[in-house]
């Protein structure tokens, strides 16, 4: 039972190497995607709580500030 489990992990190992880090164009490519994603996931997610943590303190929120002039 457990020389399964160590044989499913080293084919997954191996099988992640064989995708991603054998060449170095590969490997530097999914490295600067996943920075990408990772910084618009984190910008999501320090934003969602920025906004929820200061509802009602934010110029949108205050209703002489908020609107905007109509041209008429």
């Amino acid at each position: 039972m457990e020389t399964a489990t160590r044989k499913s992990s080293k084919g997954a190992i191996e099988g992640l190497y064989r995708m991603v880090m054998r060449r170095n164009s590969v490997y530097v490519t999914f490295v600067i995607i996943g920075a990408f994603l990772a910084e618009r996931a984190v910008d999501y997610g320090v934003r969602r709580l920025w906004d929820n943590n200061n509802v009602g303190k934010r110029y949108e929120d205050i209703p002489v500030l908020g609107q905007l002039e109509s041209e008429e």
